[in-house]
């Protein structure tokens, strides 16, 4: 399709019109934008996500000086658990998406593989490339900066599985927009997870946000999972409190997550939509 299409635009332009050429592929990707509200949306996001992010940390820094001095310690294991997250639900999605390259998803919706185990083989595989990823990478902090996540002791089990729930929900979300929308949202699996960062307390605490998105860091299980990590490693108290809050969030949104999943399955079974969405 994408080979016709740059051949249909090429034919506009005569052999020596050298600018007309390279005006006809700017037209084709240029329809190809305006036609992808997910590809228009990636291009504002990361500026975005990036100036909100770094604003709220700049800020937090500058009110409490006196973090400054175990900024080393609490941003490095901040940043390992947040790719616990991010890991979780790229994993998740990108098994999800080797079977939409390879075209495979036809072929897995009329074996005897249920939607349940195809969940399940994916959350297997979520883990997997979450601890082949993030292992090397904290054993890499304690050489280098003598900062070792593993001294949080039982608390840090704790809190990897709650970030990698909450991957596994958002994963399974992003999973079913791609079976309505299409491959074309497939860079969702990418920007999903930074949606909510400015509002997941991951280097700062949630009081540094705007009363409003104070709101919608407690809706989610990323904030009190973070504050809980801050509460040991900068008061060397743990809050069960905080523990519990995320634990009964995850399981909202997993249970949503699952069923928009299931949902969107169904559905494109019915409507045959799961042979278009390798297309």
């Amino acid at each position: 399709m994408t080979g016709g299409m740059n051949g249909a635009f090429l034919q506009l332009a005569p052999r020596n019109g050298f600018g007309r050429r390279i005006g006809a592929m700017v037209l084709r990707h240029l329809y190809l934008l305006k036609t992808s509200w997910p590809r228009i949306f990636e291009l504002m996001y990361w500026p975005t996500i990036q100036m909100v992010l770094w604003g709220f940390i700049t800020l937090y820094l500058l009110q409490h000086s006196s973090v400054i001095a175990n900024a080393t310690g609490v941003l490095v294991s901040a940043v390992l658990l947040w790719d616990v997250l991010f890991r979780g639900q790229l994993g998740f999605s990108l098994s999800f998406l080797e079977e939409v390259w390879s075209r495979n998803l036809a072929n897995l919706a009329v074996s005897p593989l249920t939607p349940g185990e195809f969940l399940a083989s994916m959350t297997v595989m979520s883990l997997l490339r979450t601890l082949i990823g993030v292992l090397p990478a904290a054993g890499l902090a304690i050489v280098f900066y003598q900062v070792s996540i593993f001294e949080m002791g039982l608390p840090l089990v704790a809190f990897f599985a709650c970030l990698l729930i909450m991957g596994w929900a958002i994963g399974m979300a992003v999973c079913a927009l791609i079976l309505r929308v299409g491959q074309g949202a497939e860079s969702v699996a990418w920007l999903a997870i930074f949606l909510i960062a400015p509002v997941s307390a991951i280097y700062y605490p949630v009081e540094v946000l705007p009363l409003p998105l104070q709101w919608v860091a407690w809706a989610l299980p990323t904030a009190p999972t973070f504050e809980g990590m801050r509460a040991i490693l900068l008061d060397g108290t743990f809050r069960a409190d905080l523990l519990v809050h995320a634990l009964l969030l995850n399981a909202i949104y997993l249970a949503i997550g699952c069923a928009l999943f299931l949902w969107s399955w169904r559905v494109a079974r019915a409507r045959g939509l799961i042979l278009q969405v390798g297309e």
